[in-house]
């Protein structure tokens, strides 16, 4: 049975801008295991990077998290509070941007953007005393960020509400009634706003009192580690000092060279020199694939090259072994040549680490030979959702279809399909299948109704009408059929 480690379940999320509210993502729900690569593929503004970066905590001020649960380490990331999302961002989920070059100080050294997590924690003192009260602080601020996230839900949906008075077509009549409105609803809102303070209150006195407890006792042994790790020290020194005393020439500095050495690796037990955090850089950068990285260490972004500078952010986002590690479209700026290298890369160090990875594309073609499973996103909603070999192979949603269709191909001889039309405006999301508009495949009721999943096989499931018993049966384009055709011809023949 797979161990699950991450958990999306039924996530909305929109954005509140000037011209209304943008639903980016509408009912998402996915798993991740441990040790896969799950791929999420869909076009530009479909909303793929605002899932992630969810994950990571990370969405714009704008945003408003409708519904759903984030599931990570059995606590839901949509309700953590920020000192525990920093333990979480970076540390146990790491993630890749698109753009190295901005996502990298263009007038600060290579080595000092790779150690500079490493040195902001490099009190081990600090970090043990943090470890040890973490449970009862994040308990405590994981209330207070719950009430906070949600009255800031419900300040944001009375805001919206509120804009409607700026429509300058309304009438006066129709205006006056709608401010009865907004006066009615902000008294709804200040009372709701008093009623999660209150009953935040009473949760968290209990959990204040422990942990001040907590404190107190995670001082006490963090002063006791210390103390003895300075008392092994110097009964360690102790008996060498007797002996530099009547020593003389080469035992001399056998001597001091065993007393630095002990003085170093009590350093490193108390915090993260310089040294060592270059030590550790170092090391990262020759896993990476980065020749002569003692010399590269010094140099600054502009002088690697697009595919290298790739290489250093997944170096910066290893450098404290997280458990997921999220791509997002990671090889977009790069060059064919240079994106396999990278590909070829994550995957390496993703077995070696073993690692989780979510990995966002637009491109199909770039998941091919990494992906466990795929979740295909269109408008802001899974469309079809299985094993790689199922995606691939048996494709059932007519966007899967059409993204297939654009892939360019040396075997096959046909025509590449592109795809027609635009995506829609996410301000009035479709009624029906979002899609429906640009497929040739469309029915009446693709106009009317919402497609629900059907089910192809345990692991596979794909939103669209014609998979329904009552729909007329349909062909995949050639394109796509003579592809797969291809590939397992080529596959049987490689047997």
């Amino acid at each position: 049975m797979n161990e699950k480690v991450l958990s999306v379940n039924n996530l909305v999320i929109s954005f509140k801008t000037d011209n209304g509210l943008v639903r980016a993502v509408r009912d998402v729900s996915f798993e991740l295991n441990k040790g896969e690569t799950l791929c999420i593929v869909g076009e530009s503004g479909s909303g793929k990077s605002v899932t992630s970066k969810a994950i990571m905590g990370i969405l714009a001020k704008n945003a408003i998290i409708e519904n759903g649960s984030i599931i990570y380490d059995g606590e839901n990331l949509l309700e953590v509070s920020e000192e525990e999302f920093y333990k979480i961002r970076g540390h146990k989920i790491g993630m890749i941007f698109q753009d190295p070059l901005s996502s990298l100080n263009p007038i600060v050294k290579i080595g000092k953007q790779i150690t500079e997590a490493m040195l902001i924690n490099s009190d081990k003192l600090k970090l043990m005393y943090e470890d040890l009260i973490s449970k009862d602080l994040i308990a405590y601020k994981n209330v207070i960020a719950k009430r906070n996230i949600e009255i800031n839900n419900a300040k944001k949906q009375f805001d919206l509400f509120a804009s409607k008075a700026k429509d300058k077509t309304l009438s006066k009549e129709a205006k006056d009634k709608l401010l009865v409105e907004i006066k009615a609803k902000k008294q709804e809102l200040n009372q709701v706003i008093l009623e999660l303070k209150k009953e935040c209150q009473e949760k968290i006195k209990p959990l204040k009192e422990q942990l001040d407890i907590t404190k107190k006792e995670a001082k006490l042994k963090v002063k006791a580690y210390k103390r003895d790790i300075i008392a092994k020290k110097n009964n360690d020194i102790a008996p060498l000092k007797a002996k530099l005393k009547l020593a003389n020439g080469k035992e001399k500095q056998a001597i001091k060279k065993e007393m630095a050495q002990i003085k170093l690796e009590t350093t490193n037990k108390l915090k993260i020199t310089k040294a060592e955090a270059k030590r550790r850089a170092i090391a990262i950068m020759k896993e990476v694939g980065i020749p002569e990285p003692e010399r590269r260490f010094k140099q600054f972004p502009f002088e690697f090259s697009g595919g290298m500078r790739q290489r250093i952010v997944i170096a910066i986002a290893l450098t404290a072994n997280p458990e997921i590690l999220i791509c997002d479209e990671p090889t977009t700026a790069l060059d064919v040549t240079i994106q396999a290298q990278i590909l070829e890369l994550i995957n390496r160090i993703k077995e070696e680490r073993h690692l989780s990875c979510i990995f966002i594309t637009h491109d199909l073609g770039v998941v091919a030979n990494m992906a466990d499973r795929i979740a295909v996103m269109y408008a802001g909603k899974i469309v079809e959702y299985g094993t790689a070999e199922e995606v691939f192979f048996d494709p059932r949603h007519p966007y899967t279809w059409a993204l297939l269709s654009s892939i360019p191909d040396v075997d096959s001889k046909e025509k590449l399909d592109a795809i027609p039309g635009t995506p829609p405006n996410m301000i009035y999301p479709p009624k029906g299948d979002a899609f429906a508009e640009r497929s040739k495949y469309a029915m009446k009721i693709d106009f009317m109704m919402e497609p629900p999943f059907f089910k192809i096989t345990d692991t596979h499931y794909a939103a669209t009408w014609l998979l329904d018993s009552r729909a007329p049966k349909v062909e995949m384009p050639k394109i796509v059929s003579e592809r797969i055709r291809l590939s397992l011809k080529g596959e049987n023949d490689h047997e």
